[in-house]
């Protein structure tokens, strides 16, 4: 049929063009991404597939990070230990040279100066070991459920998938603080008789000595009650010890809110005074410490002392529990290295096959892509020509019109 207002030739190359043309942009865009899926519609399920993939790969490669993060700061953790052994070793050393009765109590004298520096410097290092900020050695960092040292290393890629270790707090409060309760007046009562016993007020006071931490709880008892107070951060403001000592006496006096019982409360510095409200009368008195922190491993280092041979022979006895407490600890960061650096291999190990799994899914087929590209390519050029000879046709219809 020879008509011309519909060329149903041309429509028909028109179509074949758009088909081939959309197939030519698909594999050139696969060629030059590199992913066989660029969008859902080439591939809905696949598309979903890979991306939980995707977060899975980025997950353990994160947690391979993790993994060695946690390495190193147990490395670390550990080298602080190695140097802590190392003086005890020496101070142990000091203390069975001490116990021989060849040395006059100078010649201890002398040992025992570099006997209190090593076990000082024992100390510090718990105090100023750190890790990204973290001082892990002496009891301060505290996990969200407040267990004490407890660290979680998370060493995969989902919720859960983690590894544990507490490091135990090794260090031990040099000098903690004390209240202490003394009776220069006690009470005396009034007696007849030669030679006459005048009446007294007892007097006492409470001294507070030391070194306080937030969170130190003071409780005292005088007049027959008894008042608690906890040291708060504000409390230790000043880097004058004394300062504070008064400033947490201030607050007590507060919490006392004199008078307590039959006492009257009065304060001058770090000295809190008791006294009877009548002559004759006494009363008892006692107070305690909760320290915040007192329940390091080497605590038991805190007094000892090589000046004599009794106090050699028992720092003797407590430097073996020291080294035997660091060594308990050693074996522990050994033990969890190990098993961390296993985990990362694991990690690193499930990472390449999920990305290989993902590579199969997401990935252009170079090969296929560049032979599809060849194929549009040339359909492409051939339709155009074919489209060119379609809308030549009708021109023949005019020759019908001629004549």
């Amino acid at each position: 049929m020879s008509v011309i207002n519909t060329n149903i030739k041309s429509l028909v190359s028109q179509n074949a063009m758009v088909k081939n043309n959309r197939d030519l942009a698909d594999a050139m865009q696969q060629l030059s991404t590199g992913k066989r899926i660029n969008s859902a519609k080439d591939d809905a399920a696949g598309l979903a597939i890979s991306s939980r993939m995707t977060a899975q790969i980025t997950g353990l490669n994160q947690a391979v990070r993790n993994g060695n993060d946690a390495i190193s700061m147990l490395q670390t953790t550990e080298g602080a230990m190695i140097e802590m052994t190392n003086m005890l070793q020496r101070m142990r050393e000091l203390a069975v040279q001490s116990s021989n009765d060849t040395y006059t109590a100078v010649d201890r004298s002398y040992l025992d100066l570099e006997f209190q520096q090593l076990k000082t410097e024992v100390n510090r290092i718990t105090d100023t070991t750190e890790w990204n900020g973290m001082a892990f050695l002496n009891g301060s960092t505290i996990n969200d459920d407040t267990t004490v040292g407890k660290f979680e290393f998370q060493v995969g890629a989902n919720n859960g998938q983690i590894i544990t270790h507490t490091i135990a707090d090794i260090g031990f409060r040099a000098d903690p603080g004390l209240a202490t309760f003394a009776t220069p007046t006690p009470n005396v009562a009034a007696a007849s008789g030669p030679p006459p016993v005048t009446a007294q007020k007892q007097i006492s006071t409470l001294s507070l000595s030391g070194i306080y931490m937030a969170g130190d709880v003071i409780s005292f008892t005088a007049g027959g009650e008894t008042k608690t107070y906890t040291v708060l951060e504000a409390d230790l403001a000043s880097t004058d010890n004394a300062t504070n000592l008064a400033s947490i006496a201030a607050k007590l006096l507060i919490a006392a809110d004199s008078p307590m019982g039959n006492a009257v409360v009065t304060r001058n510095s770090n000295v809190l005074t008791f006294e009877a409200t009548a002559a004759g009368t006494g009363f008892t008195t006692g107070s305690t410490i909760t320290l915040t922190k007192d329940n390091g491993a080497l605590t038991n280092l805190r007094s000892l002392t090589i000046l004599n041979n009794t106090d050699a022979n028992e720092s003797l006895v407590e430097l073996d529990v020291a080294i035997n407490r660091i060594n308990t600890e050693r074996a522990g960061l050994g033990a969890v290295m190990n098993r961390l650096t296993y985990a990362v291999d694991n990690l690193a190990n499930v990472s390449l096959n999920t990305s290989e799994s993902r590579s199969r899914i997401m990935d252009a087929d170079y090969a296929k892509s560049s032979s599809e590209l060849a194929r549009t390519q040339i359909i492409s050029q051939a339709a155009t020509a074919m489209l060119a000879q379609a809308n030549q046709q009708p021109q023949t219809v005019l020759q019908l019109l001629q004549g």
